[in-house]
């Protein structure tokens, strides 16, 4: 009985055993990738560094609407107008519930990659210490930011301590070799190359990093090098200027290391962008002399000598000056954080010629001030009038023809409406896409689509963006006059 049993049983399993390899129920070994977090745990989606005390925005701004599409509006956007750029960099510091379908982290993702490309990177890197980098996609921002930086050692020892954060073998490389353990790193080398997950330039890059006396000919600098590239350039004795290279690497250049020129440079790429504010800027400006002239110097001589003489007060010399140095920051893309600067002791000179009276009050729309400082203008002109209107939010009486988007913009502050499908997106809750969506139409319309342009000023205007509204319309009508006059 006992042997018929085992018999049974040894029958069983082998039947079992076949089935099992006849119909397999998996495809790969591999284990399936599952997301878990503590049930009480903060979702770093909502981190921010302004909270919604700071920034007038709900926790709700991103709630109702669709990841995918709020990544694709972010990517997509492009802001010519500095107040936008403002008013998009609250948005994306904004302490806020994420998307309530984003389980993958995409909306921070997406946060991170703007403020990046706006040279905003000590911001991003601030999001991210409040988020924390234990999940793999915000380690790589993390890691991007250190390298970028120059701060590699705590890069490389958290990827020493979790090498799970990172499946970049030229990162584990290039960490492998900073710890000291060169001969690891050239048998990991090796074996990228081999299974292929190491090729071109980047093999090249760390062939040479490794042991230099391998290189062969000339390695051409990429158009746009990840920060690890960056770095590996820098090792091997060949530093890339950052001049050429996106937005991001001109931080380097703000400590002057690289000498004064490089550092004006890098200060005003940053604030044409809005990421760097207009007093640092005048503060690179004010260094020194400048030794020499033309170009980039002409434009500090001019503004040190306006400078000069607004302290002493003397009309004649501050009218001089300003129109001196005001085509050199137009030119430069540069009057916001000028008149951010200047505008309000400007108004209390007295006695300015008519010329530098006008680009006195230019520099008055064109402040965070606008609407006090505007009150208290002496100059008369349509003009004025016109942008006086603005100021107040009122529509203007009568658009002046020529002043660019006139039409447009006085018919956003008078009884237009936003567009129904954004009312409705507003009903449903969806706040922060209708604002990126006003501030895309606002895009449209600075390109020369009216309509658009008059909806987004609806738009801002109907979400509570008043300010964001009005300096924004400012702003295009003014720059753009300016270089209608160049």
């Amino acid at each position: 009985m006992r042997t018929e049993t085992c018999a049974i049983l040894l029958a069983l399993l082998t039947a079992g055993s076949a089935l099992a390899q006849d119909a397999p129920v998996a495809d790969s070994a591999t284990p399936p990738s599952v997301e878990t977090a503590p049930l009480d745990a903060p979702n770093p989606g909502a981190a921010g560094l302004l909270p919604p005390s700071v920034t007038g925005l709900p926790a709700s701004l991103w709630r109702s609407s669709d990841p995918a599409v709020l990544s694709t509006l972010i990517a997509a956007l492009d802001l010519s107008v500095p107040m936008l750029r403002e008013q998009m960099r609250t948005l994306m510091l904004a302490e806020a519930d994420p998307p309530a379908g984003d389980t993958g982290l995409a909306h921070l993702t997406g946060r991170l990659g703007w403020l990046v490309d706006s040279g905003a990177v000590e911001e991003a890197r601030a999001l991210l210490d409040l988020t924390g980098v234990d999940d793999p996609r915000l380690f790589r921002h993390w890691a991007d930011l250190g390298l970028l930086l120059g701060r590699s050692e705590p890069v490389c020892e958290t990827l020493e301590r979790n090498p799970m954060l990172s499946d970049d073998m030229s990162l584990r490389i290039f960490c492998t070799a900073r710890g000291g353990d060169w001969t690891r790193a050239a048998l990991l080398l090796r074996t990228g190359e081999t299974l292929g997950a190491l090729r071109g330039r980047q093999a090249e890059l760390l062939t040479r990093f490794l042991d230099p006396e391998l290189a062969e000919g000339e390695l051409l600098p990429p158009v746009r090098p990840s920060p690890l590239e960056f770095r590996l350039f820098e090792a091997l004795g060949e530093p890339l200027p950052t001049a050429p290279l996106p937005l991001p690497f001109a931080v380097l250049d703000l400590s002057g290391d690289n000498g004064w020129r490089d550092q004006i440079q890098a200060a005003e790429r940053l604030a044409r962008a809005g990421s760097l504010p207009p007093n640092r800027l005048l503060g690179i400006y004010s260094l020194r002399e400048p030794a020499a002239s033309g170009g980039l110097w002409d434009r500090v001589e001019a503004l040190q000598a306006f400078e000069r003489a607004l302290e002493r007060g003397a009309p004649d010399t501050v009218g001089l000056t300003l129109r001196q140095v005001w085509p050199q920051m137009a030119s430069a893309g540069l009057l916001v954080p000028f008149s951010q600067l200047f505008a309000a002791p400007l108004a209390t000179v007295e006695g300015l010629d008519p010329a530098a009276a006008r680009l006195a009050a230019r520099a008055a729309f064109l402040s965070p001030a606008y609407e006090e400082l505007a009150s208290g203008l002496t100059v008369n002109s349509p003009e004025i009038a016109f942008l006086s209107a603005i100021a107040r939010g009122d529509a203007p009486a009568s658009p002046l023809p020529d002043l660019p988007h006139a039409e447009a913009v006085a018919e956003g502050f008078g009884e237009a409406a936003p567009p129904p499908v954004l009312t409705e997106q507003l009903a449903q809750g969806r706040l922060g896409e209708v604002i990126l969506r006003a501030m895309a139409l606002f895009a449209s319309g600075a390109a020369g689509n009216g309509g658009d342009l008059t909806d987004a000023i609806a738009t801002l205007r109907a979400v509570g963006l008043e300010d964001t509204a009005r300096r924004a319309a400012l702003e295009l009508v003014l720059l753009d006059a300016e270089r209608a006059r160049r």
